[in-house]
């Protein structure tokens, strides 16, 4: 099938699909799950795609949120990843329920004319990007084997082609003391809060001599019972994050022996855990992201460079570790004004507005003409392989 045709083909069905596309984006929005509790939001995507005729499998790699849908047999095969878990208090305010329904119309337009091209689209349905890297789990147990390109689109308060997304890693840090009566007996306590607090604005010093690309937060879980009795057990959560995956050992090193530090002044022990794989940079390739790029302008939605744009958004996401493995894009599309920030409750409103019905559909388009061109457009793919570089692994 020639290339004009099978685009013009995808933009109908992305048209004709365009009420219950809006209608999955604001149902996903209204019903806001956790990292691996996404079974709304599974059960109602994974229902779609079946009902449209899909081969589906549900709780896919043993993750009972992850899901695999796909269409077409042999050729190029084209991922399309959909993410669709909320945020604590503040739901949808990275904007997944438009990820989720943009995907699913790309990955339905696709499928449409599959058999016809000669390829495989999978639309995958990858849980906890929100710090359970689902995408990293799923990529592990297999969801990526035989996959030539993968893709996505983010919300944000901008059309830009690339977001900084940056290495991350995601620890708990526990402290363990002794508690006593902190008036009749404070020689006798090993208080676990101080260690947290040492550990804290030790960290708080590191800060002015790391990288102006570098990053380290974190927050007291659980600090103590009550004011009369030394705690004996405090919990700190951090991230630690690096402009790339090679920086982000090292850093993170740092940053522990601040924490251990607070532990060592005051008699305790400290403990700590990765609460999720660590996240890859994104790597964004070229030769992808200009053809969707130029089917974003065609379509009347024009992408800016991030490079040039004050609106850029900084952010780690386990997309990066899937760009690290198979050639892939994670472009931003606008669903809010310029400077409203992603995950904040202002965002949340933005995700369920017009903005965001025509982000969905403009979205969904983009990547579903992106897909026709790595199937018919003469060189295009060979040119997506020849400029992707695997990355070494990731700790």
């Amino acid at each position: 099938m020639e290339l004009d045709a099978l685009k013009a083909r995808m933009c109908q069905r992305v048209d004709e699909l365009t009420d219950e596309l809006i209608d999955v984006a604001r149902e996903i929005h209204a019903h806001p799950e956790l990292a691996f509790e996404e079974r709304f939001a599974h059960d109602l995507l994974t229902s779609i795609l079946e009902r449209q005729g899909l081969e589906v499998t549900r709780g896919a790699w043993d993750l009972p949120t992850a899901f695999d849908g796909r269409a077409g047999d042999d050729g190029p095969t084209v991922a399309i990843c959909c993410e669709y878990d909320a945020l604590p208090g503040i739901g949808h305010a990275c904007g997944h329920n438009v990820i989720a329904a943009a995907g699913l119309g790309a990955g339905l337009a696709a499928a449409t004319v599959a058999g016809d091209a000669g390829a495989t689209v999978r639309i995958l349905g990858t849980p906890a990007e929100e710090g359970g890297a689902g995408k990293v789990l799923m990529a592990e147990r297999g969801a990526l084997d035989g996959v030539d390109a993968a893709m996505m689109v983010h919300p944000a308060g901008a059309d830009l082609a690339t977001m900084d997304a940056i290495a991350a890693a995601m620890l708990e840090v526990e402290y363990h003391g002794r508690a006593a009566h902190a008036a009749a007996a404070p020689h006798e306590g090993r208080n676990a809060l101080d260690a947290a607090v040492l550990g804290y604005v030790n960290v708080a010093a590191l800060r002015q001599h790391i990288r102006n690309t570098e990053r380290v937060h974190g927050v007291f879980t659980r600090a103590g019972d009550k004011a009369n009795i030394v705690p004996d057990h405090t919990t700190t959560e951090w991230m630690v994050r690096a402009a790339r995956a090679s920086s982000l050992g090292p850093l993170k090193e740092r940053v522990l022996a601040c924490l251990h530090a607070g532990a060592v002044a005051t008699g305790c022990r400290m403990e700590h855990r990765a609460t999720a794989p660590d996240y890859a940079d994104m790597v964004d390739n070229p030769a992808l992201l200009a053809l969707y790029v130029a089917n974003s302008r065609m379509i009347g939605r024009p992408v800016a460079p991030a490079a040039t744009s004050e609106a850029k958004v900084v952010g780690s996401t386990d997309m990066g570790n899937v760009s690290y493995l198979v050639p892939s894009i994670h472009p931003l599309i606008k669903v809010a004004p310029e400077g409203v920030g992603i995950h904040t409750a202002a965002f949340a409103d933005h995700a369920r507005s017009p903005a965001a019905d025509r982000a969905v559909i403009d979205g969904a388009k983009a990547m579903a003409l992106t897909v026709a061109d790595l199937w018919a457009r003469p060189g295009a793919l060979d040119e997506v392989r020849a400029s992707f570089i695997p990355q070494p692994a990731t700790s």
